[in-house]
């Protein structure tokens, strides 16, 4: 079981890490777009691509850490914490993917919706973190 935990904390990390990586993506490209710039077509090739990868995965991520708590505890809540900010950032998470979907053109509303729900979802994922390492530590 405490390969499992080790593991899981580990795929979120990298997890985490893939999100920043695809929110920079996603600020590189809003940079250029507010600047009047060409838009960066690779990168925003890039960064639609991977956004629904990454909300699959993420998920998966906080669906092992709770199936991990009720296997090992018996219920999921034993890190009620932890848990908590998993679910809102799962929640986040999918969020942020439809925003992603109803961006058409300029849009500025949804383009917005999907920045804020993107920043939220990377300091959460710092505090996700830190809640997790304070249960290993």
């Amino acid at each position: 079981m405490e390969f499992l935990k080790l593991l899981h904390g580990s795929y979120n990390i990298v997890m985490m890490v893939l999100f920043i990586r695809q929110g920079a993506v996603g600020i590189a490209i809003r940079r250029e777009r507010m600047a009047g710039r060409p838009p960066l077509f690779e990168a925003i090739k890039r960064h639609r691509r991977a956004g629904p990868i990454l909300t699959l995965l993420g998920t998966f991520g906080f669906v092992a850490g709770a199936v991990l708590a009720l296997v090992d505890h018996g219920h999921i809540l034993y890190y009620p914490r932890h848990f908590i900010a998993g679910a809102v950032l799962v929640l986040l998470i999918g969020t942020t993917y439809l925003i992603s979907r109803k961006i058409k053109g300029p849009s500025p509303p949804w383009r917005l919706a999907h920045f804020i729900t993107g920043i939220a979802i990377l300091a959460l994922y710092l505090v996700q973190v830190y809640l997790g390492l304070g249960i290993f530590l």
